[in-house]
């Protein structure tokens, strides 16, 4: 029995983090499982780290993967997130 194409090609999703603001030499790169996150100042660094680690704990509550979640879940999560860690 031959697979289908859609059985060969696993589907994956990740969430890019890019700033600008970064004042010194600095180059700030962290990566995880479905993220990498590049450049801006320390406290912006900290902030996209914070939010991509709390994206991927509530879809793990929900007992999802980030390819599984549709773009109004992504959004709505986003926005919990958003409101959970508050302005910087």
């Amino acid at each position: 029995m031959k697979a289908s194409d859609s059985d060969k090609t696993k589907k994956s999703s990740a969430l890019l983090g890019l700033a600008f603001d970064a004042q010194d030499d600095q180059t700030r790169v962290t990566r995880g499982d479905n993220f990498i996150l590049w450049g801006g100042s320390q406290d912006t660094h900290s902030v996209m780290q914070e939010t991509a680690i709390k994206i991927n704990e509530h879809l793990q509550k929900e007992g999802k993967r980030l390819e599984d979640a549709s773009i109004n879940e992504l959004r709505d999560i986003c926005h919990q997130v958003r409101d959970s860690i508050g302005p910087h």
